[in-house]
């Protein structure tokens, strides 16, 4: 896979699990990536990295075993394009709503944390999803973003003053 940016632009990429249904995707295309944009940022879309060809083509595989091998193989794809798409970002955005943290999103928070990456955190849902009233995510999700020197938003008008920020740091 390769990514090609535009010159001087400054990369994000979106860490949610938004692609795995029709209401998150039409969020993460109508509002979420549209709001990245305006703050000057080049998407990292992780749904896009990697063909849904090559994943539509391996669930119809009729022959068990044969499906199972290809989906292994597509799952190394598309786990290595992420990778890719995390290592040349200038931060990361990590979509976070939910009862729990999605684990994709929880790796590729940790991961990104692990580069040196500054995150930034969105969560609308209000319900609690960490293991105490001290944190309102997984706390070590939560120590990551902070730590990062990343911040927490709840709404696209907060996310979208931090983007700003953010795209004026790195």
């Amino acid at each position: 896979m390769t990514i090609i940016i535009p010159k001087n632009k400054k990369t994000l990429y979106i860490a949610s699990n938004l692609g795995f249904s029709e209401g998150g995707k039409y969020f993460l295309y109508n509002q979420v990536i549209p709001l990245v944009e305006r703050t000057g940022f080049f998407v990292l879309d992780p749904w896009k990295l990697t063909p849904e060809h090559l994943i539509i083509n391996a669930l119809k595989i009729r022959e068990e075993y044969d499906r199972v091998t290809r989906l292994k193989e597509v799952n190394n794809i598309v786990g290595s394009n992420n990778e890719k798409a995390i290592r040349i970002s200038d931060g990361i955005l990590a979509i976070l709503d939910g009862q729990e943290i999605d684990s994709g999103v929880a790796s590729e928070v940790g991961f990104a944390y692990g580069l040196g990456k500054r995150i930034v955190a969105y969560r609308n849902d209000f319900r609690l999803s960490g293991e105490n009233q001290g944190t309102n995510v997984n706390l070590q999700v939560e120590y990551f973003v902070r730590a990062s020197k990343g911040c927490f938003t709840n709404s696209l008008e907060t996310l979208e003053r931090e983007l700003q920020e953010l795209h004026s740091l790195v």
